[in-house]
């Protein structure tokens, strides 16, 4: 079901209408959509078990839900005449500045706890924490939690002002936040503050904020909570560890002596009570997990220690995901217990008051799930083994910027459509672009790469122009960290200054912010909490993202509207790499019953002594080529640019609704497509054609002393890409320009199948491509196989080898068979602990290419050739690499004279083997 506008309810009212996906079909329901949350499996198959997907429902959420809508509707009894005052207030419906229905639901029930009769909660029960009365607000970010803040608080200190006695209320206030930003955000709940949101917003009737001001607050980030022992210093007085006593002097400086104190925890996802974990499980915590429990270790002991000296009323938790993290003792992905109401992304999309995220639904590559959807899989699953992400290792950051780069231009040529459109409408601030990384590396790589203009020219940096900024997190978490009387270094704290101020047009300082020209941020791991920039149009992820917990910390990063005026316009954010489902997800293992498994063992046999196979080791390649080159043109594989393997377009949609599984078309919303045309009229053809060449030039002649040399063959290199691009480049969509090979990983393809195919020309004088033999092992053979496996395999009778292990049963035993029929076959061997390998670049590393069979084969004449055949059914362009090196090799050997004499031989049907391989042989006589 597709509809104009994803946008069906009014910030304003309660929701009356939701999405729901039902058997993958977007329905309209009429209602509210119940609180709850996904369980979900997680699989590492390609089929995602939809059955097993159950919808756990809030019921305290809902229950108190529907009990707080009656209340209100009855004219909320039982309510002090303050509370009375402000409940009015903030319902006028002439107010010029209207709150949003989230934000009254959001005080309303806190309200209802406390105040409502006994006999309106008959039945409910709130869990406690260790003894701390906690009430936990789930609002989506950008839904406004800092005014919720202040209604709570104007709410709690008036009604303790006019009844000092009633300890329901406090006028002592703590609010606890994540890091410095946060601290300096919420200044504005400081009633006496020149912006403060008691007035900005019209929170309180004017005559009462001077009986507000009267309260006692203060704002701090959990690091003061860091208890201090100076029993290890040198001082000649050595107090110990701190009391509970001391603490709370210290730590509620501003607060005096004041006890029944409110507390409000803002981004309280990370005020949890860590649960003890057995010795392995904590073994194999990450450090951030580490770091994560020790904060809320000093967040929560903190608060313990407040109360137990000081009496805590309730604490008030605000966060868009309160769920327990993994690592921290907890099943991931549940909700705090002590949840009580609920206003979640999902609801603030349907209602306009947030952005709406835009994630790919498809593309042209014809995959089932879009490649830049779940786009950190797909580049780990295109790396090698040995550039591969592990739980031991990174993946190598250059090999992650080639294969995310079709991403990267893609994501950036829709941000330059869209700093067009913010020009042309006169916008005192450009829309910004998010890329977040997995490593410090790769957050500089990818930095440098766009910084340097190799993406679009107007995210270059210049003397005095920086519009691209890189986050050092090291650096800015120890400015986060600071607590008031400390000293920070210049460095991280005009790095903060800089990250606060992104998208601002006015801040407390001199002159323009530092951050209002910033275009696009690269950071590692996810923005702070806090960072509340309205301008973020585009979100691209190259790291891991290992819970919808994370995904959304992440995408609401850019959910915050520019437009506050407007609610029925949607605006959009473009979110890539970040596999957003737009629902809260619980993991739930899987089990898979094991089944034993009976092995064979495979080895030489030595009655076949006589069909024994040996090969030379080639380690590299040495030649010295003065002058003259050549290419035979018809043997080099041609270069795909395909749509299959790297989209030029992709489609965009609003993520609204519950949506399991994978992206689609069917939901709500327009659709948009984005493409890579603003990259390819900055990426001239002729350049790139000059860059390759110039690459290709420097590989033939890389020695100071040769250089001399170059001037002579680059023509000639030049040339060769001409007519390489000319006669062997495919483009299978007419739409795409060659400009597209601008891309690295086509650029870097075509260097490396130029230089396999690129020799020196013999028939003009030169001397001929040489293998390098291994020194210690120059031979290899099919007498050194042994080994046992559970995988199929079949016996063998013209192989030196006992059997073939079938890793593609089908067409795999096809080719044994065949190969036992051909007469002309004298002996033939799997290519299996085989070690024969045949050295070859791809991506910028050099890597080892295993052909599937060696066959040593009978001419008519009585002598012998050994065969080197591949089977590929479908070829890819790492396939046509290995093939132009597996020519090279045979010419270098051919060259050498002293192995026999070989050839290649590509297969592309297992059923028609004898006569491909009697073809080959012919041609190559």
């Amino acid at each position: 079901m597709l509809v104009d506008n994803p946008i069906i309810n009014s910030p304003f009212e309660e929701p009356t209408r939701y999405w729901a996906y039902e058997q993958g079909q977007p329905v309209l329901k009429e209602g509210r959509r119940p609180a709850g949350y996904y369980l979900k499996p997680r699989t590492r198959g390609p089929q995602m078990a939809l059955l097993e997907e159950e919808f756990v429902p809030l019921e305290l959420v809902n229950t108190i839900r529907e009990r707080v809508r009656a209340w209100r509707e009855r004219g909320y009894p039982g309510v002090t005449s303050i509370t009375r005052q402000l409940l009015n207030y903030w319902n006028r419906p002439e107010r010029e500045r209207r709150l949003f229905f989230c934000q009254r639901e959001a005080a309303e029930t806190l309200i209802w706890l406390v105040e409502a009769p006994p006999a309106e909660k008959q039945g409910l029960t709130i869990p406690k924490d260790n003894g701390l009365t906690r009430y936990a607000c789930k609002m989506a970010t950008g839904a406004g939690k800092t005014v919720v803040m202040g209604m709570v608080i104007a709410w709690q200190v008036l009604n303790k002002r006019a009844s000092p006695r009633d300890r329901r209320f406090s006028d002592a206030v703590l609010v606890v936040c994540p890091n410095l930003t946060i601290r300096e955000r919420l200044q504005v709940l400081l009633p006496w503050k020149p912006s403060n949101y008691y007035e900005k917003f019209d929170l309180v009737p004017q005559e009462m904020l001077k009986q507000l001001q009267q309260g006692r607050f203060q704002i701090t980030n959990w690091h003061l909570f860091q208890p201090k022992d100076d029993s290890r210093s040198r001082s000649v007085v050595q107090r110990g560890i701190e009391s509970n006593t001391a603490f709370c002097r210290r730590v509620l400086r501003e607060l005096g002596p004041k006890q029944n104190i409110l507390v409000i925890n803002d981004e309280a996802h990370h005020a949890y009570r860590p649960a003890p974990l057995p010795e392995e499980v904590r073994e194999r915590l990450s450090p951030e997990e580490i770091e994560e429990r020790e904060e809320a270790t000093i967040w929560i002991s903190g608060l313990d220690r407040i109360h137990a000296e000081r009496g805590i009323n309730f604490c008030v938790d605000f966060s868009a995901t309160p769920f327990y993290i993994k690592g921290s003792g907890y099943e991931e992905g549940t909700p705090f217990p002590w949840v009580v109401s609920d206003f979640g992304l999902v609801d603030a999309i349907e209602s306009g008051i947030v952005k709406i995220p835009r994630v790919p639904v498809d593309d042209n590559t014809g995959a089932l799930i879009p490649k830049y959807f779940r786009l950190w899989e797909h580049i780990n699953r295109q790396l090698p083994a040995s550039e591969r992400q592990t739980a031991r290792r990174r993946a190598k950051p250059e090999s992650v910027l080639r294969e995310a780069e079709g991403a990267l231009a893609t994501l950036a040529s829709e941000w330059k459509r869209t700093f067009e459109a913010f020009q042309q409408a006169g916008s005192p601030v450009p829309p910004v672009m998010i890329v977040v990384c997995d490593n410090t590396n790769l957050a500089e790589l990818v930095h440098q790469h766009i910084a340097s203009g190799k993406v679009l020219k107007e995210l270059e940096n210049g003397p005095g122009h920086e519009v691209t900024f890189r986050i050092d997190t090291k650096l800015l978490a120890e400015a986060e960290s600071a607590v008031e009387g400390e000293t920070r270094k210049e460095a991280a704290e005009r790095l903060r200054k800089v990250v606060d101020t992104i998208g601002k047009t006015e801040w407390e300082g001199e002159g323009d912010p530092p951050g209002k020209n910033i275009r696009c941020v690269i950071s590692v791991g996810m923005l702070n909490e806090g960072w509340d920039a309205q301008n973020v149009t585009q979100i691209l992820g190259l790291r891991a993202f290992t819970s919808q917990l994370l995904c959304e910390q992440v995408v609401g990063r850019g959910l915050r509207r520019m437009n506050y005026d407007d609610f029925s316009e949607p605006e959009y954010v473009d979110v890539y790499g970040v596999p957003f489902e737009v629902i809260p997800v619980k993991k739930k293992p899987v089990g898979r019953p094991e089944v034993q498994k009976i092995s064979t063992l495979v080895r030489a046999l030595p009655e076949r002594k006589h069909l024994e196979i040996t090969f030379p080791r080639v380690e590299g390649y040495v030649f010295d080529v003065r002058q003259r080159i050549r290419l035979n043109l018809e043997q080099v594989p041609y270069l795909k640019i395909d749509p299959a393997h790297e989209p030029t377009e992709v489609v965009a949609k609003p993520a609204a609704g519950y949506r399991l599984g994978r992206p689609d078309r069917l939901g709500p919303g327009p659709e948009v497509v984005h493409d890579r045309n603003p990259f390819h009229r900055e990426r001239r053809l002729q350049a790139t054609v000059y860059e390759i060449a110039a690459e290709l030039t420097r590989r033939l002649k890389d020695k100071r002393e040769d250089w001399n040399a170059r001037h002579i063959l680059f023509p000639q290199v030049l040339n060769i890409v001409w007519r390489y691009l000319e006669e062997r480049v495919v483009i299978v969509d007419p739409d795409t320009p060659l400009e597209e090979i601008a891309l690295l990983k086509y650029k870097q393809r075509i260097i490396e199948r130029l230089t396999e195919a690129i020799e020196p020309d013999t028939d003009a004088g030169e001397p001929p491509v040489l293998p390098v033999i291994e020194r210690f092992r120059p031979l290899g053979s099919t007498s050194e196989v042994l080994f046992r496996t559970v995988r199929p395999a079949v016996g063998t009778t013209k192989s030196h080898i006992s059997h073939v292990v079938l890793d593609a049963p089908k067409w795999e035993h096809t080719v044994a068979y065949q190969l036992e029929q051909i007469p002309e076959v004298i002996a033939y061997a799997r290519n299996d602990h085989l070690d024969f390998t045949i050295p070859y670049e791809w991506q910028g590393a050099r890597h080892e290419y295993r052909p599937d069979y060696l066959i040593r084969w009978r001419m008519p004449d009585g002598s012998e050739v050994n065969i080197i055949l591949e089977i590929k059914g479908f070829e890819t362009e790492a396939d046509r690499q290995k093939e132009i090196a597996a020519r090279r090799w045979v010419r270098a050997v051919n060259h050498h004279g002293e192995f026999g004499r070989w050839i290649f031989v590509l297969g592309k049907d297992p059923w028609r083997i004898p006569e491909t391989l009697r073809k080959a042989v012919s041609e190559a006589r």
